[in-house]
């Protein structure tokens, strides 16, 4: 009685049973899909940089912004006649080169896609009335940008992977390489038994 592999081997095609026992595994193909499955979040970035924007993160406070330069006018819209009528509502601008100096590198790219972001003067200009004194709504537009930044790293920036994931995603870099090794040294011999005249199984 067959075995439950010679069964199986039996149900392939001549083709298929003749090709090496390699030829059978995962193709190159199939595991580049399941190095992007398993891939730690953080593979892809620069080891430097990231250590910076995490460093950066956790010590980063509204306080250590630049102050910007800010205006004041009149509000318009619903308030009554002190917001319409007193200059409270504040505009604060930043030039974004002042601003790089206080990111990380990895921000820096992501800045000038802010919606805060004026082209024209290539700076962040944010604006606050809803308060009724020009302080509050200066504070506003600080806070406003810092919660900008905070979102800006959190798009940016990938979560730290665990040394687990890492170890997994390695180890199938590995054995990717190994069958994209494989299928080219397959391949060469093929086209060498073509040049040769002989079979190409």
């Amino acid at each position: 009685m067959w075995s439950i592999r010679m069964r199986l081997l039996a149900s392939l095609s001549p083709m298929v049973r003749m090709r090496p026992a390699w030829a059978l595994k995962p193709s190159a193909a199939m595991m580049t899909r399941r190095l992007a499955r398993h891939q730690a979040f953080d593979a892809g970035f620069d080891p430097e940089e990231l250590a910076e924007a995490r460093r950066w993160h956790k010590s980063f406070q509204p306080s250590t912004l630049p102050q910007g330069d800010t205006s004041f006018s009149r509000s318009s819209g619903p308030g009554g006649q002190h917001v319409n009528k007193t200059e409270t509502k504040a505009t604060t601008t930043w030039p974004v080169s002042k601003l790089l100096a206080h990111l990380p590198k990895i921000l820096h790219a992501g800045l000038r896609h802010s919606k805060y972001y004026t082209r024209g003067n290539d700076s962040i200009t944010i604006q606050a009335q809803t308060e009724r004194s020009r302080s509050a709504n200066q504070a506003e537009n600080h806070q406003k940008l810092y919660d900008e930044l905070m979102n800006l790293y959190a798009k940016t920036v990938p979560a730290e992977s665990s040394p687990d994931k890492a170890r997994k995603y390695e180890a199938l870099k590995k054995t990717a390489k190994e069958i994209r090794l494989k299928e080219k040294k397959f391949l060469s011999s093929k086209k060498q038994s073509r040049k040769g005249g002989g079979f190409d199984y």
